[in-house]
């Protein structure tokens, strides 16, 4: 599949031909003249073609020569652009780091341009907020997906997972969590309320218990005690609870105790804290916890992507495009950050620029020197050779122009003046 930039160059490519065949053809219209011309005998046409063939030979000459060699022949002072690269290099880093990078002049440019209102102002608008997100959504973050290694992602995660971790002391958490049931009624309702829901679920369940009996009891019973034993273990459990839910009732007081014991230790006591922790660090550490963490990726990729294929429906498309929009009309409406951008681009950016402008410029020279003679030629002869035809077709056309005019003020001369 071709790129955008590979399509471009072929478009250019087809424009330079079709531009050098209509210079060439014109100036073989010339040449068919001055055969016209010899051969009746017609002295203003043969004037006219051979001062047109002069001009069109002539401007090939030097448009050619701009390029590479004329016909193959190393002539002086032809092939310019591939034999002065260098110099052109060099010239170019020195016009741009001496004349374009200019206090005076680009404080002007930068005071003219505004550029923190034009780019809020552009920025705001629909159609522009939704080409940037466009090509973040096309060409970014499916570049960043494929470039990212899936192992590399996941273990950046366990890392920081495990380092999170261990900076929390869970046993202070819990300890902080815990301490107001110690305070006024909270731990007597939380307690009240667990042993409602134990003694309702011991009552749903009672089959369950009858049955779990039946598969306990010795087989040669042959089944006549279950329904007694099962009976016990129920009604022994219900009235453990029954009396567990009496505030006064000497179970509830030694459940009392025992909360009150381990909420005491947690608060106090570094060795249960140092206990929670490795409880909570070995449950991180189980194969089931770390695969989970490790999907986290893949599924935050996945939705990445099946969201990126939706195109214009995609959710992260629209909310990108929504945010630079806002951005863009927020800024608008904040005159003290558009000055205080506009400042930046004007003192520290251009700062930056011209402090380290020989170095630009230098930068644009080397680079320029790095490049290859012949591809730099084609590359200009593709961008600019089009337009270049225009002077083999004018200095055809001129050429003949000044050749009439010549043979006129001839003609003129020899009938009226001698």
């Amino acid at each position: 599949m071709k790129t955008t930039v590979d399509q471009e160059n072929i478009s250019k490519e087809k424009a330079l031909k079709s531009m050098k065949r209509n210079a060439l053809a014109l100036l073989g219209v010339a040449v068919l003249l001055f055969i016209i011309a010899i051969y009746f005998k017609i002295p203003m046409l043969q004037a006219f073609s051979e001062a047109a063939m002069v001009g069109g030979i002539a401007d090939w000459f030097a448009v050619v020569a701009l390029f590479r060699h004329p016909l193959g022949i190393p002539i002086w002072h032809t092939a310019i652009i591939p034999t002065k690269k260098n110099e052109i290099g060099e010239n170019l880093g020195n016009f741009v780091s001496e004349e374009f990078l200019n206090r005076e002049k680009l404080e002007i440019k930068l005071e003219e341009f505004n550029f923190a209102t034009k780019a809020s102002d552009w920025l705001s608008q629909e159609e522009h907020a939704n080409k940037i997100a466009d090509l973040v959504v096309v060409n970014i973050i499916p570049g960043i997906l494929k470039t990212i290694k899936d192992e590399d992602v996941k273990r950046f995660i366990q890392v920081q997972f495990a380092a999170k971790l261990e900076s929390i002391n869970f046993g202070n958490w819990v300890a902080l969590a815990l301490e107001p049931l110690q305070k006024g009624n909270v731990k007597d309702q939380l307690l009240t309320n667990l042993l409602e829901v134990m003694s309702s679920e011991l009552s749903n369940n009672k089959d369950l218990i009858r049955k779990k009996v039946k598969e306990s009891t010795p087989f040669l019973s042959f089944g006549l005690a279950d329904k007694s034993i099962s009976e016990g273990v129920f009604n022994g459990l219900q009235d453990f609870l029954d009396e567990a839910k009496n505030p006064e009732s000497d179970i509830r007081i030694k459940i009392d105790e025992y909360v009150y014991n381990f909420l005491d230790k947690v608060k106090n006591s570094e060795e249960m804290r140092v206990k929670i922790n490795t409880m909570i660090m070995d449950f991180a550490g189980k194969k089931e916890v770390q695969e989970y963490v490790n999907g986290i990726w893949d599924e935050i990729k996945l939705s990445i992507t099946n969201d990126l294929e939706k195109g214009d429906e995609s959710s992260i498309k629209k909310n990108l495009s929504s945010l630079i929009q806002s951005f863009g009309n927020g800024l608008k409406e904040d005159q003290v950050m558009i000055d205080k951008i506009n400042n930046f681009i004007k003192n520290d950016l251009l700062s930056v620029l011209l402090n380290n402008k020989k170095v630009i410029g230098d930068l644009i020279s080397s680079t320029v020197k790095s490049w290859d003679g012949k591809e730099v030629s084609e590359k200009l002869e593709l961008e600019i050779g089009k337009d270049l035809q225009y002077i083999r077709i004018n200095g055809t056309l001129v050429g003949g122009l000044i050749g009439i005019i010549i043979y006129s003020v001839e003609w003129m001369y020899h009938h009226f003046l001698v």
